[in-house]
C-alpha cells in the first residue's frame, strides 16, 4: 500500500495596519533592489569574463551587500525573501541557458506587481495572528 501526499493551498485576505503596510512596501523595494543588482552583476560577469555565477555566489554577494555603507538597510528587512528572489532569478537563467525563456528582466517598479515570497518556515499561523519573519 502507498502513501499518498496531498498537499494543499489556501488563500487569505488580510488588511495590513499602516506599520505594517510600511514594513511590506520596504520589504518588496529591498527584494526588487537585490533581484536588479545581482541581474546586473550575473550579466556583467557573463559580459566581462563569459563566466556564469550561480546561486551561491549572488547569496555571498548579498551578505557583502548588507556590510557596505550605503545597503546596510537590507539588513532590515527579513532575509528569507531576498534569498528567494535569488532563487527565482536562479530559476530565470537556467530557464534561459536551457532555451525556455527569454533573458531575465530588471523589475521595475512601475511595471508588475510587488512582491516579495516567504517560506513556509518563514510565517506562522496562529489563533488568528500571521506572524511573518
Amino acid at each position: 500500500m502507498s502513501k499518498t501526499l496531498v498537499k494543499r493551498a489556501y488563500k487569505y485576505r488580510f488588511v495590513p495596519t499602516t506599520q505594517q503596510e510600511q514594513e511590506l512596501l520596504r520589504t518588496f523595494g529591498c527584494v526588487r533592489l537585490v533581484y536588479n543588482k545581482a541581474l546586473e552583476a550575473r550579466t556583467a560577469a557573463w559580459c566581462t569574463e563569459q563566466r556564469r555565477v550561480n546561486y551561491a555566489e549572488t547569496s555571498a554577494m548579498l551578505t557583502g551587500w548588507k556590510k557596505t555603507e550605503e545597503l546596510a538597510f537590507l539588513g532590515g528587512v527579513s532575509s528569507v525573501p531576498l534569498q528567494q528572489c535569488l532563487r527565482h532569478l536562479q530559476g530565470a537563467f537556467v530557464n534561459f541557458w536551457e532555451k525556455r525563456a527569454k533573458y531575465p528582466r530588471f523589475k521595475s517598479r512601475k511595471r508588475g506587481k510587488a512582491s516579495a515570497e516567504y517560506t513556509r518556515s518563514a510565517f506562522r499561523w496562529r489563533d488568528g495572528q500571521l506572524t511573518l519573519a
